[in-house]
């Protein structure tokens, strides 16, 4: 007999008397065999999982799940809560969480970023299109997937942001990403040395991926790869937008390598509209957001990326 869902999410925390994120709970599902029982399943069924307990909890006052902690969020029947002690999550519980070869594309995880670069990293976030450059002359590895621009106008009062300028410290900050689905030991030295080449002109360069492997050796070689070149690591969830993260913190450069931006800027027009509204937004002290790449409201985020 066919079950939705939540019936299958209620089935696993039920049995396994843990809280537990979307992701766990589909993989524990998948291991149970419990999947099979689903009608469908779409694209990212860990996902589409994720929004529709979250949906349920929001609305839904008579919902048996309740949401414990953040980042990830994790999930737990409310009849256990009286039993559940916060301090013994058991974090390794499910391991090698996506079963399946990721379907989603790459470009899907744009507005995902540009959620995540909005409210936690402060910054207003661009797609840039390769297929806009001019490739002549130049390699393979020049364009980010992304760029992003701090402004502190966000923060600061007009009177600080006015006597910073005039000190030759504007304390404006500039972002570049490589987006990639997965990260794992058979492509991480291809996509970080892309990362390196088409970010370190920024302030702040960034490798981010949906699914990175859990493995200790692939971890550490990660992290060693960030500690030598600087470049950060940002986890995005697919599941829950609020509980992307920086896995490994970017080497924050006060000196822009405007030669290389100077490139990018020639051989293609995205980036080069991406420092012209920077220069407008400047002058009059107003980051204006439909310039950018949209923040997607976090439901219709949510939803976008379930199907």
């Amino acid at each position: 007999m066919a079950i939705t869902f939540l019936q299958m999410a209620e089935k696993v925390l039920n049995e396994e008397k843990l809280p537990l994120s979307a992701s766990e709970i589909w993989h524990i599902a998948v291991n149970k065999g419990y999947d099979k029982l689903l009608d469908s399943k779409g694209k990212t069924p860990w996902a589409t999982l994720g929004a529709l307990i979250y949906v349920d909890v929001r609305d839904n006052h008579n919902s048996v799940f309740s949401p414990v902690g953040v980042r990830p969020k994790r999930f737990i029947l409310k009849s256990d809560l009286a039993d559940f002690d916060s301090n013994q999550i058991d974090a390794n519980k499910a391991t090698n969480i996506y079963s399946e070869k990721p379907s989603f594309l790459e470009k899907d995880l744009h507005p995902l970023l540009a959620f995540y670069g909005f409210y936690y990293l402060k910054a207003h976030l661009k797609t840039i299109s390769h297929s806009k450059s001019d490739k002549r002359g130049f390699g393979e590895w020049v364009h980010p997937d992304m760029v992003g621009c701090y402004f502190p106008f966000r923060d600061w009062e007009d009177e600080i942001v006015e006597v910073s300028s005039l000190m030759g410290d504007s304390a404006v900050k500039l972002f570049s990403f490589e987006l990639k689905r997965e990260l794992s030991i058979g492509n991480i030295r291809e996509a970080f040395f892309q990362a390196v080449s088409n970010s370190s002109w920024a302030n702040e360069g960034y490798l981010v991926a949906a699914i990175i492997d859990k493995d200790e050796d692939f971890a550490s070689e990660l992290k060693r790869l960030s500690t030598a070149f600087g470049i950060g690591v940002i986890k995005l969830d697919i599941s829950d937008p609020d509980s992307s993260e920086v896995l490994l913190p970017a080497k924050t450069k006060d000196i822009i390598d405007w030669d290389t931006v100077n490139k990018l800027a020639s051989i293609n027009p995205d980036f080069r509209d991406f420092l012209k509204q920077i220069k407008i937004d400047i002058t009059i002290k107003e980051a204006r957001k439909e310039k950018y790449d949209m923040v997607v409201d976090k439901d219709v985020l949510i939803k976008s990326l379930a199907k």
